[in-house]
């Protein structure tokens, strides 16, 4: 065999491994081309350690503060990056309330937030299931139970009463933060959210395939606290 049928044959097997560990979807793309470098960002796990994660988390939040957002993949090119696989380094739970999106709250963009929203940011058997899979499955190194301040969950809970269709059953899940926020020093009502994140943190952490994960130093779990006035995150845990 000569060598020019050797070099050939190289580069064939070279660019066929690159196909198959790029994962590009029969998408025709040159060594020089922007969309290979995304390719490889989402396709490679990500090397953060739960703690870079959440540095990366908050500093997102500290640029939305100073108004010194870079809004990142949020170009149109994005969608085609992560159109076949998906590499979120974070996760949030938080409330389903119009005024609380996490990917502007933390300065992200397409692919990088894992995010389940409902009222209250409750961990329900479903959300626990969701961030079980993030974690396990897609590789997020962070996950917050983010609440915020003038929950209307949470208030609706303070003030007891009948709820009319499903609403009860939120009231059930945060009912123990009202309970345990009793008699605090400061605001019943940012008491009670606090207490509510921390319940549901903790619920998270009783997943026993996310405190394997914890154990293992893969994954933290936080609790975050949103200023609808000022916009800033703060962390409870």
């Amino acid at each position: 065999m000569s060598g020019t049928s050797k070099t050939k044959i190289s580069r064939r097997k070279l660019l066929k491994f690159s196909a198959i560990v790029l994962g590009t979807g029969g998408l025709t793309l040159g060594f020089g081309s922007p969309l290979l470098a995304g390719e490889i960002a989402v396709s490679t796990p990500s090397r953060l350690t739960p703690d870079q994660a959440l540095k990366q988390l908050m500093d997102g939040n500290k640029r939305y503060l100073s108004k010194k957002r870079q809004a990142p993949h949020r170009a149109f090119e994005r969608i085609a990056e992560v159109a076949n696989n998906q590499k979120p380094f974070a996760a949030v739970i938080s409330c389903s309330d119009s005024r609380v999106i996490p990917e502007m709250i933390f300065d992200q963009g397409l692919g990088d937030l894992f995010v389940s929203r409902v009222a209250g940011n409750i961990a329900t058997d479903e959300a626990i299931a969701s961030h079980e899979y993030g974690a396990l499955e897609l590789g997020v190194q962070v996950v917050m139970v983010l609440g915020h301040e003038r929950c209307g969950a949470v208030k609706a809970a303070l003030d007891g009463g009948e709820f009319p269709g499903s609403i009860s059953t939120l009231i059930k899940a945060i009912q123990p933060a009202v309970d345990s926020s009793l008699g605090k020093m400061g605001d019943r009502w940012e008491n009670a959210v606090k207490d509510n994140v921390m319940l549901q943190v903790n619920r998270l952490k009783n997943s026993s395939a996310i405190a394997r994960l914890i154990q293992e130093g893969k994954l933290t779990v936080v609790g975050g606290f949103y200023d609808l006035d000022l916009g800033r995150v703060t962390l409870l845990s």
